[in-house]
C-alpha cells in the first residue's frame, strides 16, 4: 500500500525524521508508538503530504508523492486522515461536514470531465452525473456511515452540541466518506476525557475487522495489543524497533524501547 524509503524531514536545523523506511502492506494495521516529540505526528503528516519531505520516497498507488510534480490531491483523497482535535467546522451540522470534501471534489471532477469531453480528451462518464444525484448519493452514504458510529440522530447537529467523543466519531466518518485506502490516526484519543474513549477505540476496532488500512499513532497500549499486526517504536526521528505485539511487549530488545515501556505500562 505505501512503500516509505529514507524520508527525512528537517524543519531549518531541527532534525525531526532520519532515515525512516517501512512498507505498509494492504489491510494491515500498524501502530507508532514513541515518546512525544520522537516524531511519530511528522511522520503521518509526510504520509499525508501536509508536510513536504526533505528528502526521501513515499511510494503510493505507483507514484513518489515526495515528488513535487505529482498531483497530491489526487492521493490525498484516497488516504484519510484523523487529528487529535476534531477539526470540524463550527458553522456547519454534522452531516454538512461529512458531506463537504466529497461534494468539493465531485464538483471538481464534473468540471475536468466536461472541459475534456468538450476538447475530445478522454473522461469518466460517472463524472457527468446531475450534481443532485451525485449529492443524495454522497448525503445518502454520509447518513449510512452515521448509523454505523451510533449517531444518525445527530445529523443535524453543530459541533458544539456534541461530547469530545462524538465529534472524533464524526471525524472519522468524513474521513471514511471519501472512501480511503489507508487511514492514517494521530493520537486521536488524547483530547478525550477517559470515559469517551472507548466509543472512538470500539470504532476504530470496527475498521480494523473490517480490513481497512490504518497507521495509528496512539498512547493506548491496550489498543495496541489488541488490533496491531505490527507495532513500530519511534524515538528520536528514528524507527528503533518494529514487530507483533507480543515481541515488542513481551520480548523488546532495544533498552531504549525497555525504558519507554516501563514508563507507560
Amino acid at each position: 500500500m505505501i512503500k516509505v524509503s529514507n524520508l527525512c524531514k528537517s524543519f531549518g536545523e531541527l532534525q525531526v525524521l532520519k532515515d525512516i523506511s517501512i512498507t505498509i502492506n494492504k489491510g494491515e494495521k500498524v501502530v507508532v508508538l514513541g515518546p512525544s516529540g520522537s516524531g511519530k505526528s511528522t511522520f503521518l503528516r509526510c504520509l499525508n503530504c501536509m508536510e513536504d519531505p526533505t528528502s526521501g520516497s513515499i511510494i503510493f498507488h505507483g507514484e513518489d508523492l515526495a515528488d513535487m510534480s505529482v498531483d497530491i490531491n489526487v492521493h490525498r483523497q484516497k488516504i484519510g486522515m484523523v487529528f487529535q482535535h476534531f477539526n470540524l467546522f463550527n458553522n456547519k451540522t454534522v452531516i454538512e461536514n461529512i458531506m463537504l470534501a466529497p461534494i468539493y471534489v465531485a464538483k471538481q471532477r464534473a468540471r475536468k470531465a466536461k472541459r475534456n469531453k468538450f476538447f475530445g480528451k478522454p473522461y469518466d462518464e460517472s463524472d457527468l452525473i446531475p450534481f443532485a444525484e451525485k449529492k443524495e448519493e454522497i448525503r445518502q452514504r454520509a447518513e449510512y456511515l452515521l448509523k454505523q458510529v451510533n449517531l444518525e440522530s445527530k445529523a443535524d447537529n453543530y459541533p458544539a452540541q456534541l461530547s469530545g467523543g462524538q465529534k472524533q466519531r464524526v471525524a472519522i466518518v468524513r474521513a471514511l466518506c471519501m472512501n480511503p485506502d489507508v487511514m492514517l490516526f494521530d493520537e486521536p484519543t488524547s483530547a478525550l476525557d477517559p470515559e469517551m474513549v472507548g466509543e472512538v477505540l470500539e470504532v476504530m476496532k470496527k475498521l480494523a475487522l473490517d480490513g481497512m488500512t490504518m497507521v495509528v499513532v496512539t498512547h493506548e497500549m491496550g489498543f495496541a495489543r489488541e488490533v496491531a499486526d505490527r507495532i513500530v517504536f519511534i524515538d528520536e526521528g528514528r524507527i528503533i524497533e518494529e514487530g507483533s505485539p507480543e515481541e515488542i511487549f513481551n520480548d523488546p530488545k532495544s533498552e531504549r524501547l525497555k525504558t519507554f515501556l516501563a514508563k507507560v505500562l
